[in-house]
């Protein structure tokens, strides 16, 4: 039996997780060195991240945007750090599309869409 990708089986058919909030300066961030929880880092060995290096920063967000829950994104993501990353970004179409209409849909610019 032949088992495909499509929109209604394997990664595109994952919701995106946009917590309305997102902008809300009063939601807790993650800073300094972190470890991703096993439900967003779910392949391979635990890792260290920081937050304060660019590279490790866009890691991050690559696997919440993918992987995690609104809390996480609420959690782990700064939309200014967001903006200033997100042509650097390396996610799924449905991802990429899903933030950029609520990017269009909140009046917030700076993403290149």
């Amino acid at each position: 039996m032949l088992i495909t990708r499509s929109n209604t089986l394997g990664p595109a058919a994952r919701p995106v997780a946009i917590p309305e909030d997102f902008t809300i300066a009063t939601n807790p961030k993650a800073s300094g060195k972190i470890e991703l929880p096993f439900h967003i880092n779910w392949s391979g060995n635990t890792l260290t991240y920081d937050l304060d290096d660019r590279a490790d920063r866009a890691r991050v967000y690559e696997q919440v945007l993918r992987e995690g829950t609104e809390d996480d994104v609420r959690f782990y993501v700064e939309i200014d750090k967001l903006l200033d990353l997100w042509n650097e970004l390396i996610l799924p179409l449905n991802v990429r599309k899903a933030w950029e209409s609520w990017f269009s849909l909140h009046s917030i610019s700076g993403a290149t869409c």
